[in-house]
């Protein structure tokens, strides 16, 4: 079976792959100083509790964090007796290579996520991943990734915001009843909430203008659905895209090794 490990800022999915579907997604928080032994140990245990007898016997790897990866490959090879594949690596093949500035290093989580939303959409997409950092990028009509936006997150801008600004506190992101704030907590919820809207709107307006044809705009990340209470412009949510990305480009592998 395959593991599908995707590594963002925050925290770590594990995915195991029976090769037609994930038996299991588990969900740890990002820590470049936990090892092998310690992964292990967790996904052993969660294993057990679900009474999963399965073996691993492949893993791929996309992470935004390169100091996680060398434990994540020691887990690989010390206990799954695999070499892993790592998404961004030379080694590792992409369906559809990317055309951007020369020398310039694309995020792993970019490119798995452009595989995966050209596989179920086709191109000439814009795909917005609400992550750490909320990232919008750009598939052409092939299914190349072509560029895109990064802007912050929106729990790293409510974190900000707590931070920089002693008299607000820290809130939750939650849709507010109304757009005009009666209270400190309810005024930050409506800014950061129809702020971000504003945003996604905006910048897909502004992408479609440059590309000067149709975009459909595919959303992921734990936040979409919430957004996409109050706009109109997501045409799908996906909350498997990133692992659906993973597992294609694993066999994207496998057959033209």
């Amino acid at each position: 079976m395959l593991l599908a490990i995707d590594c963002g800022n925050t925290n770590t999915v594990f995915a195991i792959w029976d090769g037609a579907r994930f038996i299991a997604t588990w969900r740890i928080a990002t820590d470049h100083k936990r090892t092998a032994d310690e992964y292990f140990v967790w996904l052993s245990s969660l294993l057990l509790l679900n009474r999963l007898e399965v073996k691993i016997e492949e893993v791929i790897i996309s992470s935004t964090v390169p100091r996680v990866v060398f434990n994540l490959r020691v887990l690989s090879n010390r206990y799954f007796d695999c070499r892993p594949l790592v998404v961004g690596k030379p080694e590792c093949l992409l369906p559809h290579a990317p055309r951007v500035d020369q020398g310039t290093t694309v995020g792993p989580d970019r490119l798995v996520n452009t595989a995966g939303a050209f596989d179920r959409h086709g191109g000439d997409l814009i795909v917005v991943d609400f992550g750490t950092a909320t990232t919008f990028d750009v598939v052409d009509h092939d299914g190349a990734y072509i560029g895109g936006v990064i802007a912050p997150g929106v729990n790293l801008s409510l974190e900000a915001l707590h931070a920089a600004a002693a008299a607000l506190p820290h809130v939750d992101v939650s849709r507010p009843a109304q757009a005009i704030g009666t209270n400190t907590v309810a005024c930050m919820q409506s800014g950061v909430y129809w702020g971000y809207i504003g945003l996604v709107e905006g910048i897909v307006r502004e992408v479609r203008k440059e590309r000067e044809r149709p975009m459909k705009v595919i959303a992921t990340g734990g936040l979409a659905p919430l957004f996409a209470q109050d706009t109109e412009v997501f045409d799908s949510i996906e909350d498997d895209l990133t692992m659906h990305g993973l597992v294609l480009i694993h066999d994207y592998n496998k057959e033209n090794a």
